[in-house]
């Protein structure tokens, strides 16, 4: 079992490490702090937009000359590859600590135990698995695009208690109240990209972008998924694609001209069996961009299509405190399954209220 010290300084570079999430794909959120033989914390470090630089030596070059003897708390295993940057084993070994403790293995095929294996045959002690769950928790988007070539999809949803998202008239603004809602800019923040279909844009003509204060510059890459190439250059999203970028999906072989002079770029795919973008042909696509997290924004028919095709690995399920009745749209259009048995499973991750409404996060079981 590790000590409560290990797990105590463990949290708080994984606290670290989460300011790096939505701005360092393709690389992974990492954090690292430099803990004293007295246990004072003298270097702290995060992963750089842009993945550079790495937290590691950040760490160090903050505590400098009091790294020498220290511990080093890291998020995830330090890399052996040269990159853009030298090995951060090295630089661990270089700066003189004495100790690594490593929630996480990289699996990335360029370390997978080579960093874990440099620290020790430097003699330095190197202990692995501290929180080792929220670690991968933390950085399941990297792991996924790792393992698979695609993000990690999270499905967003802000549903009425009964599980709908707009009313018998169409409305649906706002049905979650402002705490919800500034959450839901979070994930945003987090996310390297967000979508939506053609519906949703159609209807709501949404800007996509986070718009907590002092986060504007953390809106993702912007996606639209439209088969017939219906959304208008005058939309928000069109104007403001120079500023903030859209990619928009489809299936057609030709047209977009109007929107790729607005600065959309139109990127063109199989399409599957109903004539839409394949969803499989746009993760990959994504995948290969170096995106890692995808937060899905709907609509229903979006939801539903990243379902029956088991490309959604997680759910975020915002459930407002009020009632729509049968009357209203549901949160998820008509789903492939026979019966209960080949239903989408729910694993619950995290819960938590946000003002009078609740906040449910859940991993999607194969």
């Amino acid at each position: 079992m590790s000590p409560p010290s290990d797990i105590v300084h463990m949290r708080h570079a994984l606290r670290l490490a989460a300011r790096g999430l939505g701005r360092v794909a393709p690389n992974p959120a990492v954090g690292c702090i430099i803990v004293s033989p007295r246990g004072d914390v003298v270097g702290r470090g995060w992963t750089g937009a842009g993945g550079r630089p790495h937290a590691e030596t950040e760490a160090l070059k903050r505590a400098g000359k009091g790294a020498r003897g220290a511990t080093a708390y890291v998020t995830l295993e330090p890399c052996t590859h040269h990159g853009a940057t030298p090995p951060c084993a090295d630089a661990l070994i270089a700066g003189g600590i004495v100790r690594a403790v490593v929630a996480v293995r990289d699996p990335d095929a360029r370390v997978n135990g080579k960093g874990i294996a440099k620290l020790r045959d430097a003699g330095i002690a190197t202990d692995e698995g501290v929180c080792e769950s929220d670690a991968s928790f933390l950085n399941a988007g990297f792991f996924k695009r790792v393992a698979s070539g695609r993000p990690l999809v999270a499905l967003k949803i802000a549903q009425s208690a009964d599980g709908r998202v707009a009313s018998a008239s169409g409305e649906s603004k706002w049905i979650t109240g402002e705490e919800a809602r500034r959450f839901g800019h979070l994930l945003r923040a987090e996310a390297d990209a967000i979508l939506v279909g053609a519906g949703t844009a159609l209807a709501d003509d949404p800007d996509l972008t986070c718009r907590l204060p002092g986060m504007e510059d953390r809106s993702p890459l912007r996606v639209v998924l439209d088969s017939q190439l219906r959304l208008s250059p005058d939309s928000r999203l069109a104007r403001s694609a120079r500023d903030v970028p859209v990619v928009l999906f489809t299936a057609r072989k030709d047209g977009g001209e109007a929107l790729a002079a607005q600065g959309v770029e139109i990127a063109r795919v199989e399409a599957d069996a109903h004539g839409r973008p394949d969803l499989r042909a746009v993760l990959d696509a994504l995948g290969m961009r170096g995106m890692t997290r995808l937060l899905v924004e709907g609509g229903p028919t979006i939801h539903a299509a990243f379902l029956n095709a088991h490309l959604a690995d997680r759910v975020h399920l915002f459930r407002a405190s009020r009632l729509l009745g049968g009357g209203g749209r549901a949160a998820v259009d008509a789903l492939a399954v026979l019966g209960l048995a080949q239903a989408p499973r729910l694993e619950p991750l995290e819960r938590q209220a946000l003002g009078a409404d609740l906040l449910e996060t859940f991993a999607i079981k194969a």
